[in-house]
């Protein structure tokens, strides 16, 4: 049985400010513990090792913002992940870049590799039904570029949606249009039509077909994070982008300057208990609650409330008869709002309002 290598690269980048005050610039979403017993990065890295059948996962590679080096590397050390190598980015670039650096970097260290690129901070509850989802991707992935369509819960307007074409082979379609974020009665139409998936944000391919497919309108993306990958400084198995030339890659979602312009994008369409976890309202939804629909952690008393999400990350809160509230404290900052303004904690941000 041949065995098809798989290297895990994880993009650590985003600053996750609708989770302020825990998610900070200098410590965003994916260095805390948010739905799992260990932090994000943590969970994403671990659920993508060893071997199953005939695929096996090598050593990850993370590409991360030069600023969250240290802490990185202590997370994952924890958890027993050594990084194959650690790509630290000067300044972010959106994902266009990051996934023309995956490439290069998964070519560098095993050239018959494919490349498995994923967010650091999305939960997976269903980790074996993710895996079933990529060994039906390896079929198509030496001329397809795959990602994965998450199987819609409701019509939700946070997420751009997948339409499926053709089946190209078990479990794995063309895509036949990418939607953006739509507005609810559009939403609601494509859950009554089916055949649509959230676009989940990860990408399963062979490194050259990635980088073939940047020439229909991302050259120019390809070869800026090559030149600064080129002239990056190397630290052991640290690799320091040039930050001059990285400044000048063309700031771009990899959906727009590679997968809508591409006639070789698939989808696989999966239920892997997928969550974005975008909003300090999702993490209520998503979080284990007392009788009266409370989810509390830290140090926090709480009487008569219902459907509140309490959070304390050192001092004290209490509350008393309240309802449908987000209460989070952290270092020195506290959000207070009610769960339906989740969408509105940037406009409060210090510095940011």
């Amino acid at each position: 049985m041949a065995i098809t290598k798989i290297i895990p690269v994880i993009m650590s980048g985003g600053s996750g400010t609708r989770l302020w005050p825990l998610s900070t610039i200098a410590q965003p979403k994916q260095f805390h513990n948010l739905g799992a017993e260990r932090s994000m990065i943590e969970e994403t890295a671990l659920r993508l090792r060893g071997a199953h059948g005939a695929i096996t996962f090598l050593d990850p590679i993370i590409i991360a913002g030069a600023a969250h080096r240290d802490i990185a590397r202590q997370l994952l050390a924890q958890s027993g992940v050594k990084p194959a190598a650690m790509v630290l980015e000067p300044e972010g670039r959106n994902t266009a870049a990051t996934a023309a650096l995956a490439a290069l970097a998964a070519i560098e260290i095993d050239p018959e590799a494919f490349v498995l690129l994923a967010p650091a901070d999305h939960l997976v509850s269903k980790p074996e039904a993710l895996i079933a989802a990529i060994q039906a991707a390896v079929a198509v992935a030496h001329d397809h570029i795959v990602t994965f369509g998450i199987q819609p819960t409701g019509p939700e307007t946070g997420y751009g949606y997948i339409q499926q074409g053709d089946a190209i082979s078990d479990g794995v379609h063309r895509v036949a249009r990418f939607r953006e974020k739509p507005e609810v009665e559009v939403a609601k139409q494509y859950i009554r039509e089916g055949g649509y998936s959230w676009n989940s944000g990860m990408f399963f391919f062979a490194p050259s077909v990635l980088l073939e497919e940047f020439s229909h309108a991302g050259a120019d993306i390809r070869e800026g994070a090559h030149e600064a990958f080129r002239l990056a400084r190397r630290e052991g198995s640290d690799i320091h982008l040039d930050a001059e030339t990285f400044a000048r890659v063309r700031n771009e979602a990899v959906d727009r300057a590679v997968m809508e312009k591409t006639s070789r994008a698939a989808v696989a369409p999966c239920d892997i208990g997928w969550a974005d976890i975008g909003s300090w309202a999702e993490l209520w939804r998503l979080s284990d609650k007392d009788g009266n629909g409370n989810a509390v952690s830290g140090p926090v008393a709480l009487l008569e409330g219902t459907n509140n999400l309490i959070r304390s990350e050192g001092v004290h809160v209490s509350a008393i008869g309240v309802a449908d509230l987000i209460i989070v404290a952290s270092g020195n900052s506290v959000l207070i709002m009610p769960r339906e303004r989740a969408q509105d904690v940037k406009k409060v941000i210090p510095g940011q309002g």
